[in-house]
């Protein structure tokens, strides 16, 4: 066979395949389709209510009702599947959580309704307790208010199993405790809820990012203390991959990163380590920053939009959680 020598310039020009559009779209290496974003949704008491969230801006949280209506207009542009958020009435806050496990608690009945309107959506809904704990904290409090782990993962499978009696198609433990999974998957199982997912927010960090999502369920004033005794050190990138296989070990179907962007790096690391899918959340502190430079005119936000996920995408992800979700599958289905 003849030999060549190794390929340089001119023979190889590297823009040859950039020079035009149809190249550039034949040769992408990924692609982003509406069918890879799980929407995050914000739902309030009420009926026909709206509130905007003002360090979201262009999210809302939504009435029962209107939640339903904003499944629609997912399903619509091809969006397979939302993650609800309840934003809690004080009232209905303690420090036992115990409003969790009402079986005709918001999020209840946020997943009946949006089922019954359509059918067809996937539902991920949120295990953990600071969106029922009036002191802000994921779990229960010993008397030097430091989380508890195995009293807490009690809690958490009978708010997995409410959840998931009311319609929920993925549990999504977002609390951080040792051995949740695989109690939470045992108990699925043994309630015949075998085919519920969980997406195992395995590798969740105490992060800065997170202020305007604390705004949207109404938690920021009320949290005492921080987090980083239960949520990882952003320091740290091969414990996540510990946390990451102690989760598949016990059960989930899929794991998360959170945050998204500043944690690439972990995406790709758990994308190459395990042959599970891969999800990261675009957490709110992300999505306030691109509006924030869109509205100074820093960057077009459609441009920052559509390439932020696109990295994600590269890094390894099956699907991103994002605020965008909607306006980029209109971007998207042209």
């Amino acid at each position: 066979m003849p030999t060549f020598p190794n390929p340089s310039y001119p023979a190889i020009r590297m823009r040859r395949l950039r020079a035009s559009a149809w190249s550039r779209a034949l040769h992408a290496e990924h692609r982003l389709a509406p069918s890879d974003f799980i929407w995050p949704l914000f739902v309030t008491a009420g009926k026909n209510v709206e509130e905007p969230i003002a360090s979201l801006p262009g999210v809302s949280r939504w009435s029962v009702d209107l939640a339903a209506a904003r499944a629609k207009d997912a399903v619509a542009q091809g969006i397979p599947c939302l993650a609800l958020f309840p934003n809690t009435e004080a009232d209905k806050r303690s420090d036992d959580g115990i409003e969790a496990l009402n079986p005709d608690n918001l999020m209840c009945q946020a997943i009946r309704a949006i089922k019954d309107a359509v059918p067809e959506i996937g539902l991920l809904t949120d295990v953990a307790l600071d969106p029922y704990t009036a002191h802000g904290q994921d779990g229960l409090l010993d008397e030097m208010g430091y989380v508890v782990n195995d009293a807490t993962v009690d809690l958490l499978i009978g708010q997995s199993l409410n959840q998931a009696a009311a319609g929920a198609d993925i549990i999504a433990p977002s609390d951080m405790m040792d051995g949740r999974v695989g109690a939470i998957r045992e108990a699925l199982e043994a309630e015949g809820h075998a085919n519920v997912q969980i997406m195992a927010y395995a590798a969740k960090y105490a992060s800065a990012f997170y202020g305007p999502f604390r705004d949207a369920v109404s938690s920021r004033g009320l949290l005492k203390g921080d987090k980083k005794n239960y949520q990882m050190d952003p320091a740290n990138g091969a414990e996540a991959l510990r946390e990451v296989a102690l989760d598949i070990a016990e059960g989930a179907d899929s794991v998360m990163v959170k945050p998204g962007l500043p944690y690439l790096d972990i995406v790709a690391r758990v994308k190459d380590a395990f042959d599970v899918p891969v999800f990261a959340y675009q957490v709110s502190g992300e999505y306030a920053m691109i509006e924030a430079a869109a509205a100074v005119g820093a960057g077009d936000r459609d441009a920052l939009v559509l390439e932020t996920l696109m990295a994600f995408k590269r890094a390894g992800c099956s699907g991103v959680l994002t605020y965008h979700a909607l306006h980029a599958a209109r971007l998207l289905n042209g």
